[in-house]
């Protein structure tokens, strides 16, 4: 079992700090909410918090293992997973592309959500609880 089925495993388990802990301390996270990427495991713990409380019934429907490289070039392994949720009533489908690193941790993680309807209502929620748990100026 690697970092990425670990994270996984965590997530379906609801145990948050576990899948978070499958982060190197540099995580890189981006996100389709903001441009430039959550950066740091203080800050990126913050955020799983958050998200932990947003999501409702959330849940993989997919995983796809496969190479892939890292924004500086870098080949890695990879893995794609598809996750259903819904938030504030809406609807949210999207995927969590995990690149790890030669120590099998999770180095960098985006997500992207559709339909825009479904992000944007991620969007505002995350930014309400950033800024109710201080992380982020209201």
């Amino acid at each position: 079992m690697n970092a990425a089925d670990r994270f996984r495993a965590a997530i379906e388990a609801g145990d948050f700090d576990a899948a978070v802990n499958e982060f190197t301390d540099d995580i890189r996270f981006y996100s389709p909410v903001k441009f430039t990427p959550f950066e740091g495991i203080g800050t990126v713990r913050a955020l799983f918090r958050v998200l932990q409380r947003t999501f409702e019934d959330f849940r993989y429907v997919g995983d796809f293992p496969g190479r892939g490289r890292t924004l500086s070039g870098d080949e890695t392994e990879a893995h794609v997973l598809h996750f259903r949720t819904v938030v504030s009533g809406k609807q949210v489908e999207g995927i969590d592309l995990i690149h790890l690193n030669a120590e099998d941790r999770i180095t960098t993680f985006t997500v992207m959500i559709r339909p825009m309807s479904s992000l944007q209502a991620v969007s505002d929620a995350i930014y309400a609880g950033l800024v109710a748990d201080g992380v982020v100026p209201g």
